[in-house]
């Protein structure tokens, strides 16, 4: 930053301690039969504004119910106050589950996009300065495939290849119920799943990285055999085998597997990770700026994990506004590995924003204007709007 620059920043500081929320906004954006995107936009009287995620909350009733208590909290204090509202509203989360932690997470997104452009400054400059200015993604393909099989997920990773990303990312085990005992359609879903990951591998080739999200649909035993049967596919992770509540599974799969495993997405605050971390449970953290609380509360997960020796790379498969926030905490973080990157969910979509999202053969640029460096497009959001 210039000698006026610094000097600016320093005039504007106290008028920051002083900014108080005037007024919510909420948009619904369609996307697919996965979930729409929800976003909050909180402007403060003297006109400045800060954009914030909080799609995939579940119900996005209760998400946008939440949104508007824990705003009516946020006007009491100024937005100064990240640390008080986080205490403010933690018996909310804790009762209220994934809706109240995508509610306040989204507002607090939006504090530190306003306070970025109070200060003139990037967010990144806020939480210790950038390490990195491009930030390496991997394309989820799963919410994205509409033929869930050996040649839709292999048609779908052909169109990330030829986008130039390195990197992809299916749940190929979707489609098998969360609850199945039966042995016999347990080993169907399997091979059905582990054909779908070889298919894709085969698109990939060799130089690529593949990772493999399970979303908890098997038990210690048959994840420990999983593990084994997907060594041959050499992949960057495998993600969440058994349910999260499991951390002793958890913990034996990711002693035994010659992969890294990763997971904790859906966990909320530095407490929620901290016996993962404890246990052994995981490679790689998986803290999504959506759940986990918001920009702050990442920067505090990865310092847990960079103590243990631990590598975070945020979970995010929702709109580009989160994978902005997200990207200016990653860009502060010396353990930061990759981040998540929604692929071909709708065309228009790097249209949401402005500046429009850009990406270079995977990677993002991280904004280096004010904030997070982005607006809203309300003309994209009104054409799509729920």
């Amino acid at each position: 930053m210039t000698r006026r620059g610094l000097l600016l920043s320093a005039l504007a500081a106290p008028a920051v301690s002083r900014l108080r929320a005037a007024r919510l906004e909420i948009f619904q954006v369609r996307v697919n039969r996965r979930g729409n995107w929800v976003l909050a936009r909180v402007s403060t009287a003297d006109g400045l504004s800060g954009l914030g995620d909080a799609s995939h909350g579940g119900r996005d009733e209760r998400t946008i119910g939440y949104l508007k208590q824990f705003f009516a909290l946020l006007q009491t204090r100024t937005l100064a106050d990240i640390e008080w509202l986080r205490q403010a509203v933690a018996p909310e989360v804790a009762g209220g589950g994934r809706p109240a932690a995508v509610a306040f997470s989204a507002l607090e997104q939006c504090i530190w996009d306003i306070r970025g452009k109070a200060l003139g400054a990037p967010v990144y400059e806020l939480l210790g300065g950038a390490l990195r200015t491009r930030i390496r993604n991997y394309a989820n393909i799963n919410r994205s495939t509409p033929e869930r099989d050996p040649a839709g997920f292999a048609a779908m990773a052909e169109k990330l290849v030829a986008a130039g990303f390195d990197a992809a990312k299916l749940a190929p085990f979707d489609d098998m119920p969360p609850k199945l005992t039966d042995p016999a359609g347990i080993g169907k879903f399997t091979r059905a799943g582990i054909e779908c990951a070889a298919a894709v591998r085969k698109v990939l080739g060799p130089g690529r990285d593949l990772l493999i999200d399970v979303h908890s649909r098997y038990n210690r035993e048959r994840g420990l055999d999983l593990a084994r049967r997907f060594e041959p596919l050499n992949l960057f992770w495998l993600e969440e085998v058994v349910p999260l509540r499991d951390i002793e599974s958890l913990a034996a799969i990711n002693r035994a597997a010659a992969m890294p495993t990763a997971g904790g997405e859906a966990l909320f605050g530095a407490k929620g990770f901290y016996p993962y971390i404890a246990a052994g449970a995981f490679d790689i953290l998986m803290p999504d700026i959506k759940y986990c609380g918001g920009l702050l509360e990442l920067k505090k997960i990865a310092a847990m994990a960079e103590a243990a020796g631990l590598p975070v790379s945020p979970h995010g498969p929702a709109s580009p506004v989160g994978n902005a926030a997200a990207a200016q905490v990653c860009a502060t973080l010396p353990n930061f590995l990759i981040l998540e990157y929604a692929f071909g969910e709708v065309p228009w979509r790097a249209e949401l924003i402005d500046p429009p999202e850009q990406l270079d053969r995977g990677c993002l640029a991280v904004s280096g204007r004010p904030g997070f460096g982005i607006v809203l497009n309300e003309k994209t959001a009104a054409r799509y709007a729920v």
